[in-house]
């Protein structure tokens, strides 16, 4: 999520909003600039053009894909997951955290192929086993750093794996392209409200030590944004009443918020700025699936509560 430009972020600050699926937010904040600064430079160096583009990209993917078919979708959150887990395995590897390979990306499939065709306690079970599988892999090589490895590999399988995984959970619903959308549209929609509201109004930061960017004023912005949001859209796609879609945009707004924050304490952590460069102007893919990994799960739990399937 994006808030009010700031100074260039350090080498592990989090570039800026979530959502792959759309650009402009992030974008616009990626070129806005400190006073005195050329206004045509991209800030923190992003290249404004590749973003915008790669942006659309991502989004007609998301879109078509949905439009086409469930399953077609379904492919896509596999190679979603599958690319970012493989970029934060590389990330925690950096500080020489192992975490095994082939248990990660059998478990990841898995997972997120067990939780559409079998749902959430076949999730469950299949992020048990690729953990003891991770665990046994491990251990074979030796036990020494075996304890610092299998944490990273737990959190690796965690986050993104698991948590990514009920998304697959809302696709397979039988009205489970529509969930998507809105699931995807309520977390776009928290980086263009926090985006919006910072810039202009934001002077109060939230999380200084992780992202000197956002502000409280921001996320005030993200909440009124998705709570209006979630109004307008559950009626119109789920025909679910406009007070349950505002509680949804209002809580995805924070957790959007969180997963923000997670991934910018880890790269703090780490020492990086991006969690690779697969996207050019945005980054690595993990950058633009934290937020949405963290608000699948609620937004899940809340559209089964609030707008149950038949």
């Amino acid at each position: 999520m994006s808030d009010a430009p700031s100074e260039p972020d350090t080498p592990a600050e989090d570039p800026g909003p979530d959502a792959g699926v759309v650009a402009t937010a992030a974008t616009a904040e990626d070129a806005a600039a400190e006073p005195g600064e050329s206004r045509r430079a991209p800030r923190a160096g992003r290249d404004l053009r590749a973003a915008v583009g790669v942006g659309l990209l991502l989004g007609a993917v998301v879109i078509g894909t949905l439009v086409l078919d469930a399953r077609a979708f379904l492919v896509v959150i596999v190679a979603a997951i599958c690319l970012g887990a493989w970029e934060l395995r590389r990330a925690v590897g950096s500080r020489g955290m192992q975490v095994p390979l082939l248990p990660l990306m059998l478990g990841t499939v898995g997972m997120i192929a067990s939780a559409y065709l079998r749902g959430a306690e076949a999730l469950v079970v299949t992020f048990g086993l690729t953990l003891v599988g991770m665990v046994v892999w491990r251990v074979a090589d030796g036990l020494d750093g075996a304890a610092r490895d299998l944490s990273a590999s737990a959190l690796v399988a965690f986050y993104p794996v698991f948590l990514g995984g009920f998304a697959s959970l809302m696709l397979a619903a039988p009205d489970g392209r529509l969930r998507i959308i809105t699931f995807v549209l309520v977390t776009v929609l928290s980086d263009i409200g926090g985006y919006a509201v910072g810039v202009v109004l934001g002077k109060h930061p939230m999380a200084p030590s992780l992202s000197p960017k956002k502000s409280w004023e921001g996320f005030a912005g993200s909440v009124a944004t998705c709570a209006v949001g979630g109004a307008v859209a559950l009626p119109l796609l789920l025909d679910g009443p406009w007070w349950a879609g505002a509680l949804l945009g209002a809580v995805a707004a924070g957790a959007a918020t969180t997963g923000d924050l997670i991934e910018s304490s880890i790269k703090r952590d780490l020492g990086i700025k991006d969690m690779g460069s697969v996207l050019p102007g945005h980054g690595g893919l993990m950058d633009r699936l934290d937020s949405l990994v963290v608000v699948a799960p609620i937004a899940w739990a809340l559209l089964l509560w609030l707008v149950p399937t038949s």
